[in-house]
């Protein structure tokens, strides 16, 4: 279903089950726009389904966040003109010279050009992908771009981020809500999932100029500026007290130190991150 977030601004919800992201839509007087395209022809089918059910101005433009699979599968499928990051586009064209079968999604895994996670969530999703076709965005942007959709705008800006070079997002601010995609997760493309520090407060430093509400997230429920802000302080402080540490034990440590307790499951898992982007410079 799609859930609304305001009066011009939905979202159709992630499912983790088979990888599919959190997908927005914006509606203003005089066209709508959706965020991202899904991770297949049967997500994006599903979505229009939705949205045509819907009294609102039409579904004219979507706006790509960054190029991985599960955000660009369904472009072909929402056939609607697209805009993307410069970058973006430039992923969207390799990607559409590459075959899409087990074999050759096999074979990328074993070359490191694409993880197992991935792969086996493609088949998930996909069992038969012979009729898969993608398409590069027909407009792109180097910085941010603004779309007046009438009495509503989408503000896109190019933020970048460990998870994904190109991330994009996506703020409205009549109703206060930023859709932030992929860009906050981790860097998982090259070896263990990991954060640097400085990419990270760096990559903070663009969100937080914004006056924002509620934050959209890729992989994850709706947050409230608190909510996000209380697990991103938490996120920094525990790349702080982990500094350049490249030992998991001494890390942990060091975290035990500070905070006069045992870190949580998901405060270990952060902590692990931190250490394996040490232990990538």
């Amino acid at each position: 279903m799609l859930k609304k977030l305001a009066t011009n601004v939905y979202y159709m919800p992630h499912y983790s089950e088979t990888d599919r992201p959190a997908l927005g839509l914006i509606c203003g007087e005089n066209f709508s726009v959706a965020i991202d395209a899904g991770n297949s022809p049967a997500h994006a089918k599903d979505f229009l389904i939705l949205t045509g059910k819907m009294d609102i101005a039409p579904l004219e433009y979507v706006i790509l966040t960054h190029w991985h699979w599960d955000h660009i599968f369904g472009v072909k499928t929402m056939d609607r003109t697209t805009i993307s990051h410069h970058d973006t586009k430039k992923k969207v064209a390799y990607l559409k010279t590459l075959k899409w079968d087990d074999a050759s999604l096999d074979a990328r895994v074993e070359t490191g050009e694409e993880i197992e996670f991935c792969r086996d969530m493609i088949k998930r999703e996909m069992p038969v992908r012979g009729d898969l076709e993608l398409r590069v965005p027909e407009i792109s942007f180097q910085d941010q771009i603004q779309i007046d959709l009438g009495g509503i705008t989408c503000v896109v800006e190019h933020v970048g981020g460990e998870h994904a070079r190109d991330s994009s997002i996506v703020y409205i601010p009549e109703e206060k809500i930023m859709f932030l995609a992929d860009c906050l997760y981790q860097d998982f493309y090259s070896g263990e999932w990991s954060y640097d520090l400085k990419e990270v407060q760096t990559l903070l430093a663009k969100i937080k100029k914004y006056d924002v509400e509620h934050y959209v997230l890729g992989h994850q429920p709706p947050k409230t500026h608190a909510e996000l802000w209380n697990f991103l302080d938490d996120l920094v402080a525990i790349g702080e007290i982990v500094g350049r540490e490249a030992l998991l034990e001494k890390a942990v440590e060091a975290f035990k130190l500070a905070r006069k307790s045992e870190p949580t499951d998901e405060q270990l898992e952060l902590i692990q991150n931190f250490v394996a982007g040490n232990c990538k410079k």
